[in-house]
């Protein structure tokens, strides 16, 4: 019983350092400075450690972001939040499709660091990606 209870407490540990919130203070100065090039007037940013990136959460003109910096400041990639609504009509039809009866609780467009375009539609606690023409691309755990 003993092991059970260290093995629970050694995976919920590990799973909190995959998506860590940090203070802004913690992170470096390549990293702001990475995301003010791209972002100039952004405020009350929201930093989190992911898998030895970091990301930043934040709000511009009402729109959710998330930028996603390397340790030097290169953006790996930038999501933006969007309205469900927005997507493209063969995604919304995967999802009716493939989920009968459950709404895209969240939706995304994605841009890489190569320009490459994805978008992701959340439902029932899963991610769909999607290509750039609303083709499904996979399913991963939010």
């Amino acid at each position: 019983m003993k092991k059970l209870v260290f093995l629970l407490t050694a995976a919920a540990g590990i799973t909190v350092v995959n998506a860590q919130k940090i203070q802004e203070k913690s992170i470096p100065a390549s990293v702001k400075s990475g995301l003010q090039k791209q972002f100039p007037d952004v405020k009350n940013v929201k930093w989190e450690n992911e898998d030895g990136n970091y990301e930043a959460g934040f709000k511009q003109q009402g729109t959710s972001y998330s930028v996603l910096l390397t340790l030097s400041g290169d953006i790996v990639e930038t999501e933006i939040g969007m309205s469900a609504d927005a997507l493209a009509a063969p995604i919304k039809d995967y999802v009716a499709k493939n989920y009968p009866g459950q709404k895209i609780k969240e939706a995304a467009k994605i841009t890489d660091a190569k320009g490459a375009v994805t978008y992701e539609a959340e439902v029932k606690g899963k991610d769909l990606i999607f290509d750039e023409a609303g083709k499904f691309i996979k399913e991963q755990k939010d």
